[in-house]
């Protein structure tokens, strides 16, 4: 078994491209949970970056924290990033972490000429302990102890979660909320543990998609409309051009689909209930054993003798998953074609994957003295990490590049934060001041002077930003 790293972020933003991590927390636990070592820093904002004012009350970071704290964000990531290696091969797991921070985390590290994907690369894993905590309570109900809101759904908000569950939490600070995820694991894993197990199963995304592929049936719970919803299912085929594993919900008879010439089916496969699925085996998928329908009244009622029958008539009908490749390869190619053709910026571009030896050499830019740093972006093939490499350059020794380098990516800096269109994917000053004025109209009404206290002191911050720049 391998170890743990329970971990989190704070940041000025949601936008995963264009927002800046300011606080990083991690926790190292052996495979029994027991906490072994910790990472916890700060770091000042970054040349180009507007916070957005909600994301700083949210964190409880005041401007006062931003302008004082000694640590850079290239520092701090380049700090991370050796911890995290000193830690060795790991499961990486946070709250909610595939769909933020996990894609806020490869983002940095491209942006910062490190190799983006070292959470699921070199033996290591990822999971999400919030996928965890929806299936514990979906098995083994009343693991975890929930808040619930106005429509009756049970809250899974790790601020409410922790106490309810008896955890001390310093909420919204990375290390409080590695702390708390660290704690809610620990219940899981010693009240609903078939949960637990399940999971380090498909942590991995090859792993995940064997299994997925390989069993008869299997349970799996999705999450919509705020509430966790489970699937007996079977593999049908993956996806032509995604490569997610397309999936066949068993309380429908497949006879009724199986021999439907391919226009009537196209058709059919549109409407509601949904009979096929997607299950992402590269999101941590929690796939228990079919045996769990006795919890589901849909499932139940047909039988798990009636469920093993249909998923063996899919299996075998081998005329029926290339008809179904067919039709999600046509609707990929649809949606390809009526997409906007625009340009992305560098910053939005990190699936395009650079040539494989400009990875292998990433390293050695963080080696060299920052004197030679500028000579050393020529070895990169990919024009991308030149320029980041100069905007690293810019933020942490500025007097190092060329005046005809530093102006342009100063001037684009400039137009950008001062930028008034509201199209923009990155945070400006003039949005934010939109932003000051909407959450003080709201903390005004709902008197919440605490908050309007810190609303003010991140407007004058705004300001003061706001003249530093249009000086420039």
């Amino acid at each position: 078994m391998s170890n743990f790293v329970f971990y989190d972020f704070e940041t000025t933003s949601s936008n995963k491209q264009w927002g800046q991590i300011i606080e990083v927390g991690a926790i190292l636990a052996d495979d029994q949970l027991n906490e072994l070592d910790r990472f916890d820093a700060r770091c000042r904002l970054s040349p180009g970056i507007i916070p957005e004012a909600m994301s700083l009350i949210v964190s409880n970071t005041t401007p006062k924290k931003l302008k004082e704290t000694n640590l850079s964000h290239y520092e701090m990531v380049k700090q991370f990033v050796g911890k995290l290696k000193s830690w060795g091969k790991v499961t990486y797991i946070g709250w909610n972490n595939i769909e933020f921070d996990q894609i806020f985390w490869r983002n940095t590290l491209f942006q910062n000429l490190q190799y983006p994907f070292t959470s699921t690369t070199n033996g290591n894993k990822e999971g999400d302990l919030l996928n965890l905590a929806r299936a514990a309570n979906l098995y083994y109900p009343n693991t975890l102890k929930n808040a619930t809101n106005a429509k009756g759904n049970l809250e899974y908000k790790l601020d409410t979660m922790a106490p309810l569950n008896g955890i001390k939490h310093a909420a919204h600070t990375a290390i409080g909320d590695c702390s708390a995820t660290l704690e809610i694991a620990r219940i899981i894993r010693k009240k609903a543990p078939s949960v637990w197990e399940s999971s380090l199963l498909t942590s991995n995304k090859e792993e995940s998609l064997k299994i997925i592929k390989n069993e008869t049936l299997f349970c799996a719970n999705e999450f919509y409309y705020g509430k966790v919803v489970p699937f007996v299912q079977t593999f049908v085929c993956q996806h032509p051009i995604y490569q997610w594993p397309k999936t066949f919900d068993l309380k429908h008879d497949p006879n009724i689909y199986i021999n439907m010439p391919i226009e009537v089916l196209k058709i059919e496969l549109k409407k509601p209930p949904k009979v096929l699925r997607t299950c992402r085996h590269n999101k941590h998928p929690i796939v228990m054993n079919p045996s769990y329908i006795d919890h589901f009244e849909e499932y139940k009622m047909i039988g798990i003798k009636k469920l093993r029958e249909r998923a063996e008539i899919i299996k075998r009908d081998k005329k029926f998953a290339e008809k179904v490749e067919v039709i999600l390869r046509d609707e990929a190619q649809d949606k390809a074609e009526t997409q906007s053709q625009e340009d992305i910026c560098e910053e939005e571009s990190l699936y395009n994957f650079p040539p494989a030896e400009d990875n292998k050499i990433l390293p050695g830019f963080h080696e060299v003295d920052w004197g030679k740093k500028l000579n050393y972006l020529q070895k990169f093939k990919d024009k991308r990490f030149h320029y980041f490499g100069k905007k690293l350059l810019y933020q942490e020794k500025p007097d190092l590049l060329p005046k005809e380098d530093y102006d342009e990516i100063h001037n684009t800096i400039v137009k950008r934060v001062l930028s008034t269109t509201d199209e923009k994917k990155w945070n400006t000053i003039p949005r934010t001041y939109k932003e000051i004025d909407d959450l003080r109209a709201k903390f005004e009404k709902n008197k919440e002077t605490k908050k309007l206290k810190m609303l003010e002191d991140i407007n004058v911050y705004v300001e003061e930003l706001e003249k530093n720049y249009s000086r420039a």
